[in-house]
Protein backbone atom coordinates (compact mmCIF):
# COMPACT_ATOMS: atom_id res chain seq x y z
CA UNK A 1 0.00 0.00 0.00
CA UNK A 2 1.08 3.55 -0.73
CA UNK A 3 -0.76 6.77 -0.03
CA UNK A 4 -0.10 10.48 -0.06
CA UNK A 5 -1.34 12.09 3.17
CA UNK A 6 -2.95 14.97 1.27
CA UNK A 7 -5.21 12.43 -0.51
CA UNK A 8 -6.09 10.36 2.58
CA UNK A 9 -5.34 6.71 3.36
CA UNK A 10 -8.76 5.06 3.02
CA UNK A 11 -8.28 3.04 6.21
CA UNK A 12 -10.63 3.04 9.23
CA UNK A 13 -8.00 4.89 11.31
CA UNK A 14 -4.96 7.02 10.53
CA UNK A 15 -1.88 4.69 10.45
CA UNK A 16 0.71 7.46 10.89
CA UNK A 17 0.96 7.17 14.69
CA UNK A 18 1.19 3.38 14.40
CA UNK A 19 4.13 3.66 12.01
CA UNK A 20 6.19 6.09 14.12
CA UNK A 21 6.42 3.99 17.31
CA UNK A 22 7.19 3.59 20.10
CA UNK A 23 7.16 7.21 21.24
CA UNK A 24 8.12 8.32 24.75
CA UNK A 25 5.49 10.27 26.64
CA UNK A 26 6.29 13.72 27.95
CA UNK A 27 4.05 14.34 30.95
CA UNK A 28 4.25 18.13 30.97
CA UNK A 29 3.61 20.08 34.16
CA UNK A 30 3.26 23.86 34.35
CA UNK A 31 2.18 26.62 36.74
CA UNK A 32 0.59 29.80 35.42
CA UNK A 33 1.14 33.35 36.68
CA UNK A 34 -1.85 32.98 39.00
CA UNK A 35 -0.32 29.91 40.67
CA UNK A 36 -2.63 27.37 39.01
CA UNK A 37 -0.99 24.03 38.15
CA UNK A 38 -1.52 21.93 35.03
CA UNK A 39 -0.45 18.43 33.99
CA UNK A 40 -0.93 16.85 30.55
CA UNK A 41 0.66 14.02 28.50
CA UNK A 42 2.18 14.54 25.05
CA UNK A 43 3.35 11.65 22.87
CA UNK A 44 5.32 13.82 20.44
CA UNK A 45 8.22 14.20 22.88
CA UNK A 46 11.95 13.50 22.96
CA UNK A 47 15.41 14.59 24.03
CA UNK A 48 17.17 16.54 21.27
CA UNK A 49 20.65 17.54 22.55
CA UNK A 50 23.29 16.60 25.17
CA UNK A 51 25.21 19.81 25.88
CA UNK A 52 23.36 21.64 27.19
CA UNK A 53 20.67 18.99 27.64
CA UNK A 54 17.52 19.92 25.72
CA UNK A 55 14.11 18.39 25.13
CA UNK A 56 11.08 19.08 22.95
CA UNK A 57 7.40 18.28 22.83
CA UNK A 58 4.76 19.11 20.25
CA UNK A 59 1.15 20.13 20.79
CA UNK A 60 -1.12 19.40 17.84
CA UNK A 61 -4.61 20.49 18.83
CA UNK A 62 -6.40 23.42 20.42
CA UNK A 63 -8.97 24.27 23.07
CA UNK A 64 -11.64 26.92 22.64
CA UNK A 65 -10.45 28.74 25.78
CA UNK A 66 -6.74 28.84 24.81
CA UNK A 67 -6.46 30.93 21.64
CA UNK A 68 -5.42 28.31 19.12
CA UNK A 69 -3.43 25.93 21.35
CA UNK A 70 -3.68 23.90 24.57
CA UNK A 71 -3.07 24.72 28.23
CA UNK A 72 0.57 23.62 28.37
CA UNK A 73 1.75 25.76 25.46
CA UNK A 74 -0.31 28.74 26.59
CA UNK A 75 1.17 28.65 30.10
CA UNK A 76 4.73 28.09 28.87
CA UNK A 77 4.38 31.12 26.59
CA UNK A 78 3.43 33.09 29.69
CA UNK A 79 5.99 31.78 32.20
CA UNK A 80 8.89 30.41 30.14
CA UNK A 81 9.26 27.21 32.22
CA UNK A 82 7.92 23.65 32.43
CA UNK A 83 8.74 20.19 33.76
CA UNK A 84 8.80 16.91 31.88
CA UNK A 85 7.75 13.96 34.02
CA UNK A 86 8.67 10.44 32.89
CA UNK A 87 5.70 8.04 32.93
CA UNK A 88 6.13 4.59 34.47
CA UNK A 89 3.82 1.66 33.77
CA UNK A 90 2.40 1.82 37.29
CA UNK A 91 1.16 5.40 36.63
CA UNK A 92 -0.55 4.61 33.32
CA UNK A 93 -4.06 5.24 34.63
CA UNK A 94 -3.09 8.48 36.37
CA UNK A 95 -1.40 9.68 33.19
CA UNK A 96 -4.45 8.80 31.13
CA UNK A 97 -6.71 10.66 33.56
CA UNK A 98 -4.71 13.85 32.96
CA UNK A 99 -5.45 13.70 29.23
CA UNK A 100 -9.05 14.79 29.87
CA UNK A 101 -10.10 18.12 28.34
CA UNK A 102 -10.78 20.46 31.26
CA UNK A 103 -11.39 24.21 31.48
CA UNK A 104 -8.32 26.46 31.54
CA UNK A 105 -6.97 26.79 35.06
CA UNK A 106 -8.03 23.30 36.17
CA UNK A 107 -5.53 21.34 38.28
CA UNK A 108 -5.06 17.87 36.79
CA UNK A 109 -2.85 16.88 39.74
CA UNK A 110 -5.86 17.32 42.03
CA UNK A 111 -8.38 15.82 39.60
CA UNK A 112 -6.28 12.64 39.15
CA UNK A 113 -5.11 12.43 42.78
CA UNK A 114 -1.43 12.87 41.90
CA UNK A 115 1.01 14.14 44.53
CA UNK A 116 3.04 17.13 43.39
CA UNK A 117 6.44 18.45 44.45
CA UNK A 118 8.14 21.80 43.90
CA UNK A 119 10.88 22.18 41.29
CA UNK A 120 14.18 23.65 42.50
CA UNK A 121 15.46 25.69 39.56
CA UNK A 122 12.11 27.00 38.28
CA UNK A 123 8.67 27.88 39.67
CA UNK A 124 6.83 24.76 38.58
CA UNK A 125 5.37 21.58 40.10
CA UNK A 126 6.41 18.07 39.11
CA UNK A 127 4.98 14.60 39.73
CA UNK A 128 6.40 13.63 43.13
CA UNK A 129 6.42 9.89 42.43
CA UNK A 130 7.75 10.01 38.87
CA UNK A 131 10.86 7.92 38.12
CA UNK A 132 12.46 11.09 36.75
CA UNK A 133 11.52 14.69 36.12
CA UNK A 134 13.30 17.34 34.04
CA UNK A 135 13.05 21.00 35.01
CA UNK A 136 13.16 23.10 31.83
CA UNK A 137 13.52 26.70 30.76
CA UNK A 138 11.90 27.57 27.45
CA UNK A 139 14.31 28.21 24.59
CA UNK A 140 11.89 28.44 21.66
CA UNK A 141 8.34 27.76 20.52
CA UNK A 142 8.16 26.94 16.83
CA UNK A 143 4.90 27.20 14.88
CA UNK A 144 4.62 24.27 12.48
CA UNK A 145 2.44 23.98 9.38
CA UNK A 146 -1.13 23.16 10.37
CA UNK A 147 -3.78 24.97 12.35
CA UNK A 148 -2.61 24.26 15.91
CA UNK A 149 0.81 22.62 15.60
CA UNK A 150 3.50 23.98 17.94
CA UNK A 151 6.84 22.52 19.04
CA UNK A 152 8.23 23.64 22.40
CA UNK A 153 11.97 23.41 23.06
CA UNK A 154 13.48 23.70 26.51
CA UNK A 155 16.87 23.52 28.20
CA UNK A 156 17.04 21.15 31.15
CA UNK A 157 18.14 23.07 34.25
CA UNK A 158 17.44 20.42 36.89
CA UNK A 159 17.09 16.63 36.93
CA UNK A 160 15.22 14.54 39.51
CA UNK A 161 15.75 10.75 39.60
CA UNK A 162 14.00 8.42 42.01
CA UNK A 163 16.62 6.65 44.13
CA UNK A 164 15.18 3.17 43.57
CA UNK A 165 15.69 3.60 39.80
CA UNK A 166 19.48 3.88 40.20
CA UNK A 167 21.42 0.60 40.20
CA UNK A 168 25.22 0.57 40.35
CA UNK A 169 25.31 4.15 39.09
CA UNK A 170 22.99 3.43 36.13
CA UNK A 171 19.48 4.83 35.66
CA UNK A 172 17.84 1.45 35.09
CA UNK A 173 14.57 1.78 33.18
CA UNK A 174 13.60 -1.83 33.92
CA UNK A 175 13.00 -0.78 37.55
CA UNK A 176 9.96 1.25 36.51
CA UNK A 177 9.12 0.06 32.96
CA UNK A 178 8.63 3.32 31.05
CA UNK A 179 5.37 3.68 29.17
CA UNK A 180 5.42 4.49 25.46
CA UNK A 181 2.72 5.51 23.03
CA UNK A 182 1.89 3.43 19.98
CA UNK A 183 -0.83 3.97 17.40
CA UNK A 184 -4.56 4.18 17.92
CA UNK A 185 -5.28 3.65 21.68
CA UNK A 186 -2.30 1.34 22.20
CA UNK A 187 0.66 1.61 24.59
CA UNK A 188 3.73 -0.50 25.42
CA UNK A 189 6.17 -0.78 28.29
CA UNK A 190 9.89 -1.53 28.38
CA UNK A 191 10.54 -4.75 30.31
CA UNK A 192 13.89 -5.97 28.99
CA UNK A 193 17.03 -4.54 27.38
CA UNK A 194 19.81 -5.63 25.04
CA UNK A 195 23.03 -3.87 24.01
CA UNK A 196 24.81 -3.42 20.69
CA UNK A 197 28.48 -2.54 20.27
CA UNK A 198 29.08 0.41 17.94
CA UNK A 199 31.48 -0.32 15.03
CA UNK A 200 33.89 2.44 16.12
CA UNK A 201 33.98 1.56 19.85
Amino acid sequence: MFYEPKDGHGLPHNPFNAIVTPRPIGWISTRDSEGRDNLAPYSFFNAVAYFPPQVMFASTSAKDDRDGTKDSVAVIRETGVFCVNIVEYAMRDAMNATSATLPAGSDEFAKAGIEKAQARTIDCPYVAGAPAALECKLTEIVKLPGEANYTVFGEVTGVHMRDDCLRDGIFDVTTFQPLSRLGYRDYARVTELFSLQRPDD
